[in-house]
C-alpha cells in the first residue's frame, strides 16, 4: 500500500533566501500566536491557534534549501486523535529557475485516510498557497490570530 503524504508547491518570483526567511517566519504566515525559534537547527517552537498547538523540532537546516520540522507535541482539538500529528514531518524544499523560486512543501505522515486529513489539507492550501505566497510576493501575510491575542 502507498501512502500519498499531503503536498503543495507554490512559485514565487523571490530569491531562495527570500524564500527560506519567509518560511521561518512562521508568525507572519501561519500563527500569530508562535513561542520559540524556527531559525536555527535543533531549535523548538510551538504555534498555538487557541485550543490547538503543535510544537516542532527543527531536525534538518539547510539554508536557502531544505527545512525539516518535527512534531514533537500537539494537541489538535477539533478531532477525536488529538495527537493526529506527532511524530510527522513538514518538508520543505527550495529551487530556483528561470528567476523563479519554488517551494515544495510535504507534510510527511498527512495521508488519506487519518481524521485530520481534509481540514489539514484545506488549512495549509490556505496557509501556503495563499498567506506565504502572499508574505512573499506582497510582504504580508495572513496569519491566524487567536482568540485570546484577539481579546489582549
Amino acid at each position: 500500500m502507498t501512502h500519498e503524504d499531503f503536498n503543495i508547491n507554490i512559485t514565487a518570483n523571490v530569491t531562495a533566501k527570500e524564500a527560506f526567511d519567509g518560511i521561518c517566519s512562521v508568525s507572519e504566515w501561519w500563527a500569530t500566536d508562535f513561542k520559540g525559534n524556527s531559525q536555527k537547527l535543533d531549535e523548538i517552537f510551538t504555534v498555538d491557534f487557541g485550543g490547538t498547538w503543535v510544537t516542532f523540532k527543527v531536525v534538518e537546516f539547510i539554508p536557502n534549501q531544505i527545512i525539516v520540522w518535527l512534531v514533537t507535541g500537539c494537541y489538535l482539538a477539533w478531532i477525536a486523535d488529538k495527537q493526529d500529528w506527532l511524530g510527522t514531518r513538514l518538508n520543505w524544499e527550495i529551487s530556483t529557475e528561470n528567476n523563479s523560486t519554488q517551494i515544495n512543501f510535504t507534510h510527511i505522515g498527512l495521508v488519506p485516510g487519518i481524521e485530520c486529513y481534509n481540514d489539514c489539507k484545506e488549512g495549509w492550501g490556505f496557509h501556503i498557497g495563499k498567506s506565504l505566497l502572499q508574505l512573499l510576493t506582497e510582504k504580508i501575510g495572513i496569519p491566524n490570530v487567536n482568540s485570546r491575542e484577539k481579546e489582549e
